[in-house]
């Protein structure tokens, strides 16, 4: 077939990228594909930091204590950390490879309907169904409002944790929806201002390991290091879930490549960027958690090893200190923080406010960056014709502003609510976080495999960045098949991380939202068709704000 040579009006926004007809994404064309909403206005300065924005997030400041517990020692815990790091890098070259041959929004769908393309819309609909109902942000939203309610010496009730975590991801909806602009500069201004706490996390940590705070022995953790190390495969599994879901988010920018100035140049540089600083901040930060603590604090302080850390290394005095430059620097970015306090007291002088300001600002962050670029993911699938509950173009839009896709970041808020809402909240955050990390290998596994099939069936199709090294792809194929087989695999303690839960539940609802895809697809192919007797027949329509959706007719 010809070549088709894509071209944007500015040539100094867009790569000019040939692309031959066959191996197009989905049914529409690259300009019809980038049409519509604010155009491309993300540079290299804010894909990197969108990178940085969705990777730090409540998982460094929660999760070390349930790794170091399934892990059993803190030399196994490290190496983990650094073991997610390079499966994360390996699969970040995957993704820049992918990324720079089809430079459009979506993600690991556009790189699904380039590989595997038969059946028609098989794997849009089997990616897109899964991306939708756990595309959720309900991990983060438990452990923000547990520690709100914590931090004002208030009861944690269920009412109360729900009530918080769905009026804050409301407010996130809101913001992206309806000043995506206003968005995009708190995204960035904060990520600035969060990797700076993670920074202070790190050089304090170094402060303690040179002897020179009040730590009695800050080494005493490193000495004999792997003793009490796990032998369960299953341990290790879970704890990886969670290690790579700390680490998730290097793939951010390919979700959003559409408002890419430069997609190409700026995918390489940015991708790579982000991920090197946050795996540097996250590695010294358990480091620093370690020299700080014992071991025993650290398997005791839950999702709160944070302000364990800050409450032995700096006290109470330091912490009050600490609580006023917190808040008045996350009140001068976010004024959302005002609401946060108790409106009969005084929050600017309590020691133990600064967690509520430090965990709103990690919520905030991670979820504002997620939910900008899950709100594209699911505009993408719409726009490709996907059915949806009334109809596809209202999903596909950018309505009301005709800039951002709110109806997109609807359809990420409804599942994260009823995440929020239907589980037991005292096991709902670690057994979230498995069951979205479970299904995802899945499709990391399909990733790689069409990667290798596209070398293949399509060599010489221009591939701007340098081919990945095929022993890393391999690797990460590998690991992707490691954390399917593992997790089914008994723990030594027969229970799991997830009690009273069995063991294999979370990868058992994984998988089963996972063949809701298949189904789904089978009714709106085929059983519905043949039951009623009519072929569907795709057409284009260009809505008002510019956006090019595929609607199908019944005929």
């Amino acid at each position: 077939m010809a070549d088709e040579i894509v071209v944007h009006k500015e040539s100094a926004l867009v790569d000019v990228t040939p692309v031959d007809d066959d191996t197009s994404p989905g049914g529409l064309s690259f300009e019809e594909d980038t049409a519509g909403g604010l155009g491309r206005h993300l540079g290299v300065t804010s894909c990197t930091l969108l990178i940085i924005g969705r990777i730090i997030g409540t998982d460094i400041f929660s999760t070390p204590s349930s790794i170091l517990l399934s892990a059993g020692s803190v030399g196994a815990s490290l190496m983990l950390w650094v073991l997610g790091f390079l499966v994360s890098f390996c699969g970040l070259f995957i993704w820049l490879e992918l990324g720079t041959m089809f430079p459009r929004s979506g993600g690991e769908k556009v790189y699904l309907e380039v590989a595997y393309k038969k059946p028609e819309y098989f794997v849009t609909a089997v990616y897109g169904i899964n991306a939708i109902i756990l595309g959720f942000t309900a991990s983060g939203c438990i452990v923000f409002a547990n520690n709100v309610l914590v931090a004002a010496g208030k009861d944690v009730s269920v009412g109360a944790e729900r009530g918080i975590a769905l009026g804050v991801i409301c407010f996130v909806t809101i913001l992206h929806g309806l000043a995506p602009r206003t968005g995009v500069i708190v995204m960035n201004t904060l990520t600035i201002f969060k990797t700076a706490i993670l920074l202070f996390v790190v050089v304090a940590g170094w402060v303690v390991l040179s002897g020179k705070a009040h730590i009695v022995d800050p080494t005493s953790n490193f000495q004999n290091a792997f003793v009490g190390t796990s032998h369960s495969s299953n341990n290790y599994a879970a704890a990886m879930f969670k290690v790579l879901d700390a680490y998730s988010g290097w793939s951010n920018a390919n979700y959003v490549l559409n408002n890419v100035r430069n997609p190409v140049r700026t995918l390489k540089i940015a991708g790579p960027l982000g991920l090197g600083i946050c795996a540097v901040l996250y590695i010294f930060a358990n480091i620093a958690y370690f020299s700080a603590a014992t071991k025993e604090e650290i398997l005791e302080s839950g999702v709160t090893v944070a302000d364990l850390f800050f409450g032995n290394v700096f006290g109470t005095t330091a912490k009050r200190a600490l609580s006023v430059f917190v808040a008045l620097r996350f009140a001068e970015i976010y004024p959302f923080s005002i609401l946060l306090a108790n409106n009969n007291t005084s929050f600017w002088c309590l020691p133990q406010r600064h967690r509520v300001f430090r965990k709103a600002q990690q919520f905030i962050n991670s979820h504002i960056f997620k939910t900008f670029a899950a709100a594209r993911l699911n505009q993408e699938l719409a726009k490709e014709g996907i059915p949806l509950p009334f109809g596809n173009k209202f999903w596909a839009s950018n309505w009301p502003t005709g800039q951002a896709p709110m109806p997109g970041l609807l359809l990420h808020l409804i599942p994260s609510a009823i995440a929020i809402i239907a589980p037991p909240m005292k096991v709902a955050f670690p057994f979230i976080l498995d069951v979205q990390g479970y299904p995802i290998q899945f499709v990391n596994l399909f990733i790689v495999t069409g990667l290798f099939w596209l070398r293949w069936s399509k060599p010489h199709h221009p591939r701007p960045f340098k081919e990945v090294w095929w022993p890393a792809a391999v690797f990460y194929l590998a690991s992707s098949v490691f954390l399917l087989v593992a997790p089914l695999l008994p723990p030594i303690n027969g229970v799991g991380d997830t009690p009273p839960l069995p063991y294999y539940l979370y990868c058992v609802v994984g998988a089963g939202i996972l063949l809701v895809g298949p189904v789904y697809w089978a009714g709106w192919r085929i059983v519905l068709p043949r039951i009623f007797g009519y072929t569907l027949v795709p057409r284009k329509e260009t809505l008002k704000d510019g956006t090019v959706v595929t609607v199908f007719s019944k005929k």
